[in-house]
């Protein structure tokens, strides 16, 4: 298979055509999204026999799982991958330095850098120092393997781990630590035309005399999908769904806060499938919700209320820990957030306690007293509904006139209304 595939690879020069390159814009940070996007673009680059895939890298890092699964398919890829930190301006961080050590070609242009690739815990905080010492040296020897398998500097990768190192690009070519500094694609494909990567010894970059690029980027989808993952996005849908669940559970019939909250809670949920999460700062986002739903049946005066707001804002930003600092959910909008809902609740506990003070109101007798029109001989209408009525002296009901229920006939359903009092004469 890969014998197969050197020979496609090396065919577009050897006839003098143009070969073609598939270069993958990555301006975005390591997540499973992205992961997904680069792995699909090398496997079209093995399938479609381009001469290379090349991925435009600028990135801030992101998740060890994500950087590990594309390190994976760099490795195992049956075409010469090649990361470009590119244009002038760009750098590969943390994740994106390991991603550019797995390349079997490491570019940069002028005015980028690489590194700072030393691992942090799950807040950001310092590790212990028995857990930090394991974290690194595992990391570090991650990236040093890489480096030597690709014959580039292994001492300067590892201090990118041990020691947060940051090269700029002339300062990385001249350590060893990439292969080609190029200020375009067609100083890049110059220097690396013919180039036989240490790993892929079977595979020969040809891009021959003149090279046709196509460049793709992330799809419509993946990019929505990429932004339900933020934790910012992820927290506002949750609380959206919550609050829809608590108002129809309110108000059982009203139908549209049920299912905006149920859409809300699913497009949530997909956030903290995709990305990890931590056990307690889920615990307190369930407890948050059953402090909220609580509410509506159990009179607090409004405790509830505050303690599910308080507990969600702790929630939220433990939730996602275990992701890394780059996925953490912003204080400001956790309490924006939580006082939102607080807001809402309070608003709707003052409208209950409103109506549980207001006078009952039951049965036909609540009529008595209240004004009403004549709308035929012997037809009024009194809140909203037609009764049958009659005067309380006898005399004809003439339609269109205001009169007022004097009293209710039970047996024959019957108002017995009369002329309202006349206003009183001025003097």
């Amino acid at each position: 298979m890969v014998a197969a595939a050197a020979l496609l690879l090396s065919a577009p020069a050897e006839a003098g055509g143009a070969a073609r390159v598939l270069v993958a814009e990555f301006e975005n940070d390591v997540n499973p999204v992205t992961q997904e996007y680069l792995l699909d673009t090398i496997e079209r680059g093995e399938r479609e026999g381009y001469a290379a895939v090349v991925i435009e890298l600028d990135t801030p890092g992101g998740l060890g799982s994500s950087m590990r699964a594309i390190v994976k398919g760099i490795l195992a890829a049956e075409v010469p991958v090649v990361v470009y930190v590119a244009p002038a301006g760009s750098s590969a961080d943390s994740a994106g330095a390991v991603i550019g050590m797995a390349a079997d070609v490491l570019a940069m242009a002028p005015q980028t850098n690489i590194g700072s690739s030393t691992p942090i815990s799950t807040g950001g905080e310092d590790f212990s120092k028995d857990l930090r010492r394991k974290i690194v040296n595992d990391a570090a020897a991650y990236i040093g393997e890489l480096a030597r398998e690709n014959g580039r500097n292994v001492a300067e990768a590892r201090e990118m781990v041990t020691e947060a190192s940051n090269l700029g690009a002339r300062e990385a070519l001249r350590l060893n630590v990439v292969d080609v500094i190029a200020d375009d694609y067609a100083s890049l494909f110059r220097q690396i035309d013919g180039t036989e990567p240490p790993t892929k010894p079977d595979l020969t970059i040809s891009t021959g005399t003149s090279t046709t690029i196509e460049r793709i980027e992330m799809s419509t989808w993946k990019r929505i999908l990429d932004l339900l993952i933020d934790p910012n996005i992820v927290a506002l849908m949750l609380s959206i769904g919550l609050i829809g669940i608590v108002v129809e559970l309110w108000n059982p019939g009203l139908v549209f806060p049920g299912t905006v909250g149920a859409i809300s809670l699913v497009v949530g949920l997909y956030g903290l499938q995709v990305l990890p999460v931590s056990a307690a700062g889920l615990l307190l986002m369930i407890l948050a919700a059953a402090f909220f739903v609580a509410e509506a049946f159990i009179v607090s005066h409004g405790a509830l209320s505050v303690a599910g707001a308080v507990t969600f804002v702790i929630g939220a930003l433990l939730l996602f820990d275990p992701a890394g600092e780059a996925y953490q959910v912003s204080i400001q909008l956790a309490l924006a957030i939580a006082l939102t809902m607080l807001g809402l609740f309070g608003f709707g506990l003052t409208k209950a306690a409103t109506a549980r003070a207001a006078p009952v109101a039951v049965g036909t007798h609540r009529l008595v007293g209240e004004p009403a029109q004549v709308r035929a001989e012997s037809l009024v209408f009194v809140d909203g509904e037609l009764w049958r009525a009659r005067s309380a002296d006898g005399s004809p009901l003439r339609p269109g006139t205001r009169v007022r229920v004097e009293s209710v006939q039970q047996e024959e359903l019957q108002l017995v209304v009369a002329s309202p009092d006349p206003a009183p004469e001025r003097t």
